[in-house]
């Protein structure tokens, strides 16, 4: 009987893996591929999810940062400044989405996860205390299980949970090519669709063409290279030289959801739960964040610890963070329609986009640093900041406190009485800031606040049963 089993393994299965083997459950990871690809389609780590890596001590590992001003598109139009939002950490990350894969599966091996390469899930039925699996015409038994397997989850169909929203009206292709010299890279739109020209080494480059006349008749079909050059010299109005193909993949521009991310002792995760057009490259970093929320609440529910609505509150954290992502995306590609009659509106957009209130909103919503999760308590739900604390010990940041995945209990203020309340059930840190922080705060493992001082000794209380016991 498997603990819990992991559909699917690339970067969300893979750090899910992590998180839960950080926590001692010993997870195994289903995947259909018998090698990785090497592929990567995402390449950004966001602020936000930035700051979770850094509380994992991953960072470093996982992608280079870039800190302070760092401009960043709404829409196709570069407006944003992450910087201004981004004071607690680095304002992105460039990470290749393989190169994270790996780093997230390593980390999950070494802390004895198992990883079946070549095993794919294709079914399942529910029972009351657990769950059967078929992966590769065996049946497996396992506790839980969670569908981190991508668009078309076979979980998430076994576990007929519906995947609602709008269907594609944009056919986008995608493929490394050896380029014309005369080509130039960069973000182009034309009265036509978008062509987007990312140059690399030897004359190869990245090559993405959005077109807007309709989906693609067939979502399946394999891409040529006389597709992708037709439809590439049909957007830039003249003819765009191209040889030697790589990696050719076509997508759309559908937004679904999955109407619930739990369904008995099954969850779905990243793809699985939200799929959405590319503009802002906020779908990696949403199913990530999705890992991290996950994963310690299913250590605990094995351990028997938190209250009945711990598993409960995976959906109802993450479901409303992916909403408004589908959101922004829907509103950027409306505006990112080739229509010139469309032109004065994106140029008052980017106008407004120069106003330090608009940059903050759509710059917190695009890094995911205005995530803030309901959990009951007036002035909590927020990411904990990485503060320096001064202990008897010596001085220790907050993402330094939280790298084993525990809870914690952080006193900046002398709260004797609330210190006597928790030191049997969380670990206490005492000491001192300089930073601005609330006298005293209750962390969650995944580093968000469960209850800050001036909520009281009752709510305390309720938030450590809540959670952790």
């Amino acid at each position: 009987m498997i603990d819990v089993a992991i559909a699917g393994g690339g970067p969300v299965g893979m750090l899910l893996a992590a998180e839960l083997a950080l926590q001692g459950v010993r997870p195994v990871v289903f995947e259909r591929l018998a090698v990785p690809t090497g592929e990567s389609k995402a390449g950004t780590l966001h602020a936000r999810t930035a700051q979770s890596l850094l509380r994992r001590g991953l960072l470093e590992e996982t992608g280079w940062p870039t800190y302070g001003s760092q401009r960043f598109h709404f829409s196709g139009m570069f407006g944003l400044d992450l910087g201004a939002v981004a004071t607690d950490g680095p304002s992105i990350v460039g990470s290749p989405q393989a190169h994270a894969e790996q780093v997230f599966a390593d980390r999950a091996t070494r802390l004895g996860a198992r990883i079946r390469r070549g095993a794919e899930v294709t079914g399942l039925v529910q029972h009351p205390t657990h769950v059967t699996l078929t992966v590769g015409g065996e049946e497996v038994q396992a506790r839980y299980v969670v569908g981190a397997d991508g668009a078309r989850s076979a979980v998430r169909k076994a576990a007929g949970i519906a995947f609602e929203g709008t269907p594609a009206r944009v056919a986008a292709l995608m493929g490394e090519v050896r380029l014309a010299p005369d080509v130039p890279g960069g973000w182009h739109r034309t009265p036509r669709g978008w062509l987007l020209v990312w140059p690399g080494a030897g004359g190869r480059a990245r090559v993405t063409t959005y077109d807007f006349r309709a989906p693609h008749p067939d979502r399946e079909a394999p891409v040529t290279l006389e597709e992708l050059r037709e439809t590439a010299s049909y957007i830039a109005g003249f003819p765009v030289g191209m040889s030697h193909p790589r990696t050719l993949t076509r997508y759309g521009d559908a937004a679904l959801q999955a109407a619930a991310y739990r369904k008995g002792r099954v969850f779905v995760a990243g793809d699985a739960a939200h799929v959405h057009f590319p503009w802002g490259g906020q779908g990696l970093n949403t199913g990530l964040e999705d890992a991290m929320n996950l994963g310690w609440k299913l250590a605990y529910a094995l351990a028997g610890r938190g209250g009945p609505g711990l598993l409960d509150s995976y959906h109802a954290e993450r479901h409303p963070v992916a909403a408004r992502v589908l959101w922004n995306v829907r509103a950027q590609n409306a505006l990112a329609a080739p229509d010139p009659a469309l032109d004065p509106l994106r140029e008052l957009f980017a106008s407004l986009m120069e106003l330090d209130q608009v940059n903050a909103y759509l710059s917190g919503m695009i890094s995911g640093l205005d995530t803030v999760y309901d959990v009951g308590v007036p002035g909590a739900g927020r990411m904990v900041p990485d503060l320096a604390v001064k202990t008897a010990a010596g001085e220790v940041r907050v993402a330094e406190l939280l790298q084993q995945g525990q809870p914690l209990f952080l006193d900046l203020g002398g709260h004797d009485d609330l210190v006597e309340l928790v030191a049997e059930r969380v670990p206490v840190v005492r000491g001192v800031t300089s930073g601005e922080a609330p006298s005293a705060v209750l962390v969650r493992p995944d580093g968000y606040s469960a209850w800050t001082a001036g909520a009281g000794a009752a709510a305390l209380e309720e938030a450590l049963t809540r959670w952790f016991l």
